[in-house]
């Protein structure tokens, strides 16, 4: 015959399980805040000694570089100089540059369009023509493509709005210019 096992429950309720619970509870928390508390002083520490060691090593280290002195020099150099009449001012002459300059590489038109034009002409911004749109370029068109390239190249200010020189990218090559006015022309045809 088996046994059976019963589990009386009490009657009367169990006070001093919360008790030891909340005590309990209490005890832990001070102790993870000693730990905390610990742990960040360690850290504070750590950093302290960490900027006193950087500061008597690198810091010095890097004061005493020829470089460095010359980086700090040209950052506070004087923006100006004063020329006076009557004396020797050749020191005051910029630099002869030792570069060449590169001259800029002839684009085709849709790169130039979509690297510059786009900007303005993609949206219509401050009245430029879009890009397609044959009734709002029919008219710039019966003007000449010679008349389009020179305002493409030098800019102008027209009733709808405003061409900056170069669509503002004044690096690109006359003929990239051309080859981009070219390229908006045929879309608008």
């Amino acid at each position: 015959m088996a046994r059976t096992l019963y589990f009386a429950a009490s009657i009367a309720p169990d006070d001093t399980g919360a008790l030891v619970s909340a005590s309990h509870d209490r005890t832990f928390f001070d102790t993870f805040m000693l730990v905390l508390g610990i742990l960040l002083g360690i850290t504070i520490g750590l950093i302290i000694l960490a900027r006193i060691i950087a500061g008597q090593t690198s810091g010095t280290h890097k004061a005493t570089d020829p470089v460095y002195q010359q980086e700090v020099l040209a950052r506070i150099a004087p923006v100006g100089r004063v020329a006076v009449a009557g004396q020797d001012n050749s020191a005051l002459a910029p630099p002869a540059s030792t570069e060449p300059v590169a001259a800029a590489e002839d684009l085709p038109g849709d790169a130039v369009y979509n690297q510059a034009c786009v900007a303005c002409h993609g949206a219509g911004i401050a009245g430029a023509p879009k890009f397609g749109d044959k009734a709002a370029w029919a008219p710039r068109i019966a003007q000449g493509l010679d008349t389009l390239h020179t305002h493409a190249l030098q800019g102008f200010q027209g009733k709808a709005g405003y061409m900056p020189p170069k669509g503002g990218r004044t690096d690109l090559s006359d003929q990239s210019v051309i080859n981009a006015v070219d390229y908006i022309v045929a879309a608008a045809k």
